[in-house]
């Protein structure tokens, strides 16, 4: 199992034994703010119930991404991981 398996794995678990599911979860990346990371991530989250907070850094090179969305599952969390990972190389999650 690659790290990020593990990773994966024990944030599921952790996410199934303090939620109840459906419920809503709190999202947060960091990207940089000259990119068309902003707009891929909200295409990623289309279709969502959610709330995008968005703060640039102090000299407006990086942005920091909130994204509270209703979620089915704690599957569901780590799929979308997954897919901003694949789809936005340098991104940050937190």
């Amino acid at each position: 199992m690659s790290k990020s398996e593990e990773f994966y794995k024990k944030l599921c678990n952790q996410l199934e034994s303090t939620n109840t599911w459906p419920n809503f979860y709190l999202f947060k990346f960091i990207i940089k703010s000259k990119s068309n990371n902003l707009e891929l991530i909200k295409t990623i989250f289309q279709n969502l119930d959610l709330e995008i907070n968005i703060k640039s850094s102090k000299n407006n090179k990086y942005s920091s991404i909130s994204i509270k969305a209703y979620m089915k599952s704690p599957d569901a969390i780590i799929k979308k991981y997954k897919e901003i990972g694949l789809k936005i190389p340098d991104v940050i999650s937190l």
